[in-house]
Parts: C-alpha cells; structure tokens; sequence
C-alpha cells in the first residue's frame, strides 16, 4: 500500500469518543484512494502508527504542533489496486 493505492475500507468501527476528532470517516466495503501515508497517534494516544489520508476524505487538523491532519490507521484498509506507475501513465496517454 502506498500513495495513489485503491484501498477498500475493511473495519469502521470506531470509538465514539473519536468521533469529536473527526468530520469524516471511513466506511466498511467502500473504495478510496491513498492521498498520502504517514507515523501518526494510535486511537489509544500511542504514537507510531502507520496511517492513511485518503482522497476522497479529509478532516481537521490536530491541534498538537506539528498539526497534522487526522488519518486512518493502516490497518483498517486493504489494497486491491496498487498505483499507476508514471511509465504506464505516459503510455496509456500516448496510445489514447
């Protein structure tokens, strides 16, 4: 999974306590689009968990510097559709 994966969402559940953090969540068996990977802070306050932006969702900021933006723990998601690779973009533009 990386930048530009197709993902489909696998668990929405969340804690309700989160909820206050978020304007928009993910939901199971819905397809999005991996905007942006990064380390953020787990749902229980532990840093070092690999999340997910997606394009089709964004959401406030946090308020701890340096502000990211709230993600999605990695492992709610599974790719099913790795990114275009550059090479295959150009060619696909040429041939159409």
């Amino acid at each position: 999974m990386r930048k530009g994966s197709k993902v489909v969402c696998v668990d929405d559940r969340f804690p309700p306590e989160l909820f206050i953090y978020y304007t928009q969540l993910p939901l199971k068996d819905r397809t999005y689009t991996v905007r942006d990977m990064g380390v953020g802070i787990s749902h229980k306050g532990e840093v070092g968990e690999v999340v997910v932006y997606l394009v089709e969702l964004t959401n406030p900021a946090s308020s701890k510097p340096p502000h990211p933006e709230r993600g999605f723990a990695q492992w709610r998601f599974r790719e099913i559709e790795p990114p275009v690779e550059s090479e295959e973009v150009e060619v696909l533009e040429q041939v159409g």
